[in-house]
């Protein structure tokens, strides 16, 4: 019994963040380390000199600008969408600003700030063999990557259908470009995205079930900096520097085909 009790401290104990970094801690190191994507543009990824770009990029230059004075003192750490939440856990990062869609079991281990992006689930697919409903995906090969909030719905709601699943974005798109699936779920936006850059490639299934959120997020129970995180996103919409990020990183992609207020939350 006294073994089970020391037991369950420990697990406990290890749920809190050991090193939880406070808005003062960041300041006195003179450096933010923020998890982003190399691979999804537009919203995240590395340009040809090896620099991180993207919306989500321009989140969190400004972010480290507003507690640090200069945005160069970003450094931005490349993660993929299995680890982001282990990044934190180990103190691999301080942020996460990679894409990062809330989800009720996400949240049970990392801490959520207030959500800057809005997004759906959906499908691309060739267009010389166009997939456009869900029921279409019978007997079909659909890609997937792991760790996204695609993986899961898919892996829980329709495990009936057969699926190969990759690490990185790169490979689970390339995976589509050689034939090895019939069709690709990610976040709608990004669809859209890759399939303005790739003709011949349409998104048959443009939003499945309701609109999901993507936020920034901090190791669970790093309290201080997510109360800063609040505040943060709470001016950039107020401010206009979120409205900047878009007409920067994500009009030039979208353009008229998707309004801003289909992508950006604003704050109430």
């Amino acid at each position: 019994m006294k073994k089970t009790a020391i037991l369950a401290a420990l697990l406990a104990a290890s749920a809190i963040p050991a090193f939880a970094a406070t808005p003062d801690e960041l300041k006195a190191k003179g450096e933010v380390r923020i998890g982003v994507f190399s691979d999804k543009p537009p919203f995240g990824y590395v340009d040809a000199n090896g620099v991180s770009q993207g919306f989500d990029v321009e989140i969190g230059r400004y972010l480290t600008k507003q507690l640090l004075g200069d945005e160069a003192k970003a450094k931005f750490v490349l993660v993929e969408a299995a680890n982001r939440v282990e990044y934190l856990r180990s103190n691999k990062v301080d942020i996460i600003l990679a894409n990062f869609t809330v989800t009720p079991e996400r949240a049970e281990v990392v801490d959520y700030a207030k959500p800057y992006m809005k997004v759906a689930l959906g499908v691309v697919s060739p267009d010389k063999a166009p997939i456009k409903s869900i029921d279409e995906l019978k007997d079909k090969t659909l890609l997937l990557n792991k760790g996204t909030t695609a993986d899961r719905y898919f892996s829980k709601e329709h495990r009936d259908i057969k699926s190969l699943k990759y690490d990185q974005n790169t490979e689970t798109f390339n995976a589509l470009l050689d034939g090895r699936g019939d069709a690709l779920a990610h976040d709608n936006t990004l669809l859209l995205a890759w399939a303005k850059e790739h003709p011949g490639y349409s998104v048959g299934i443009t939003r499945i079930g309701e609109d999901d959120f993507i936020a920034p997020a901090v190791a669970k129970g790093d309290d201080a900096l997510h109360a800063w995180l609040d505040e943060q996103i709470d001016a950039m919409n107020q401010n206009g520097a979120m409205q900047a990020a878009y007409e920067k990183t994500l009009k030039p992609v979208f353009g008229d085909d998707v309004p801003a207020k289909d992508i950006l939350v604003e704050t109430k």
